[in-house]
């Protein structure tokens, strides 16, 4: 008889450091500052802490979008946080959000400053303080919240599920990644059927709930995430392309996706923002 390698659990799991592929180095079962690191502050009122990352791109679009309609309250300093070096887990970033993860934002503007952190917060926080992007009335504005919901719900089987075992697991393992993969092609599906009908998510207008869902699927459409254009099929869910072109013309979209991005084309790197000026050089 061979022997098994199915993996038998223990009693009482204990980490092992250094146990968990790409990113290992990062993750910890426990919350809290690793090290005392005040964070900086700029001039404008909105302070971000980011990386351009599809959670960090969301906020970055939005406020550039805010501010191409005219929101001079919308200006913003974005700092980098570079969570392969664990920026995330210093004393003052883990005061903005206990969460350590990216983004979070600041806002200055009130008196104490306002905290926010997850992307799909952010989001609707400043969606309703400048009044853009997220529908009036009641049944509209129900089916943006739908579909920023669905996002924020979705998203951890296609990055930390799919993504994790397709591309940065120590070993390929057969079962996970087609758990993942017949999960993220369910939702690419339920996106085309429903941009089959509509050229927005939400309708013929333009939302929060496109601004969140962009980055992470037109990322597989337009720029291979994972490097799994091919393994996904993903040119055949022909709507979600259309959407995610659409959306890739926009100036804000692309002003946007260059903020805090420290990887790629040499151009298009901003690692840190703190006027319109630094994405016009």
């Amino acid at each position: 008889m061979s022997e098994s390698n199915e993996y038998v659990p223990p009693n009482v799991w204990t980490w092992e450091p250094g146990n968990g592929g790409r990113f290992a180095n990062i993750n910890r079962p426990i919350a809290g500052a690793t090290h005392d690191h005040t964070l900086p502050r700029g001039e404008h009122p909105l302070q971000l802490y980011s990386l351009a990352t599809p959670n960090g791109v969301k906020v970055t679009v939005l406020l550039e979008e805010l501010l191409a309609l005219g929101h001079q309250g919308a200006e913003y300093d974005a700092w980098l946080i570079n969570i392969l070096e664990g920026d995330q887990f210093g004393s003052g970033f883990v005061e903005v959000n206990p969460n350590s993860k990216i983004p979070a934002l600041l806002d200055c503007s009130t008196d104490p400053a306002t905290r926010v952190f997850e992307s799909g917060a952010i989001l609707l926080y400043l969606a309703e303080k400048f009044g853009e992007f997220l529908p009036e009335d009641a049944g509209p504005r129900a089916e943006c919240f739908s579909w920023l919901f669905w996002q924020m719900g979705s998203v951890p089987y296609l990055g930390g599920g799919f993504g994790h075992f397709y591309a940065y697991a120590p070993e390929k393992l057969e079962y996970p990644i087609n758990r993942f993969t017949m999960e993220v092609k369910r939702q690419l599906d339920v996106l085309d059927r429903n941009l089959a009908e509509r050229r927005f998510l939400c309708g013929d207008h333009y939302t929060i709930a496109d601004m969140a869902n962009w980055p992470w699927y037109g990322g597989l459409m337009l720029d291979n995430l994972y490097e799994s254009k091919e393994f996904l099929d993903v040119d055949s869910y022909v709507h979600v392309n259309r959407w995610a072109r659409d959306i890739a013309e926009r100036p804000a979209v692309q002003r946007g996706r260059r903020v805090n991005r420290v990887w790629g084309d040499e151009e298009k790197r901003h690692p840190e923002r703190h006027s319109a000026q630094d994405l016009d050089e």
